[in-house]
């Protein structure tokens, strides 16, 4: 276990650690998909997600299945140019009205760098404006954001920039690491810019 600043992130099987979790305000996260890279990642059994009653958002692929109850379908337009590529967003708990997201998809240095991202090198990387969209929707009460197939931890910078807890979990050391070194890079920059705010209302004060 990892704890930066308001993040803490596990290096596990989400089920496995589940136990160690306890209460979260939201769930916002992007599992294996039944349709995508199995033989890589396997297929996720999602249904663990249901013992989580608050109010949660779950990318899911435009051709499978979606196994849990819902109460919206989203959708994210990758905006390729290639006709309609896309993905679905599945809200439980929540609203019944669905939205269209409309960002880039992230797949290469070349695309991070055009929509002021990064690139990690994971295969189902999400555009951080996307995921920092969903959590502006919750309700200003929402604080701990919990995502237990974390992937290089978009959804905890996301969380970490809009002055979020985040709480994550990851079972690839490679992306696990990738994902500590970005949040701890959010962290840096929200207390780099506390301190020039801190530092800007004194001088007010002063001046005054």
């Amino acid at each position: 276990m990892e704890v930066i600043g308001d993040a803490t992130l596990y290096l596990g099987d989400c089920e496995e650690i589940l136990p160690d979790i306890g209460f979260v305000d939201a769930v916002v996260t992007d599992p294996p998909y039944p349709d995508y890279l199995v033989d890589l990642y396997g297929e996720a059994d999602i249904n663990f997600i249901n013992q989580f009653e608050c109010r949660k958002f779950i990318f899911w692929s435009a051709k499978s299945d979606f196994p849990l109850n819902y109460s919206a379908i989203h959708i994210w337009d990758k905006k390729t140019g290639c006709g309609s590529e896309y993905e679905r967003i599945f809200e439980i708990n929540g609203n019944k009205q669905y939205k269209v997201f409309r960002y880039y998809l992230i797949n290469s240095e070349v695309s991070a760098k055009y929509t002021n991202d990064v690139w990690t090198g994971h295969p189902s990387q999400k555009p951080i404006k996307l995921i920092e969209k969903i959590i502006l929707m919750f309700d200003k009460s929402i604080n701990i954001i919990f995502d237990p197939y974390m992937g290089s931890g978009t959804t905890g910078v996301a969380s970490i920039n809009l002055g979020k807890k985040f709480i994550g979990i990851e079972r690839e050391q490679k992306y696990f690491d990738i994902a500590c070194k970005r949040i701890e890079q959010a962290e840096r920059q929200g207390d780099l810019f506390m301190q020039k705010n801190n530092h800007e209302q004194l001088k007010l004060n002063i001046n005054k």
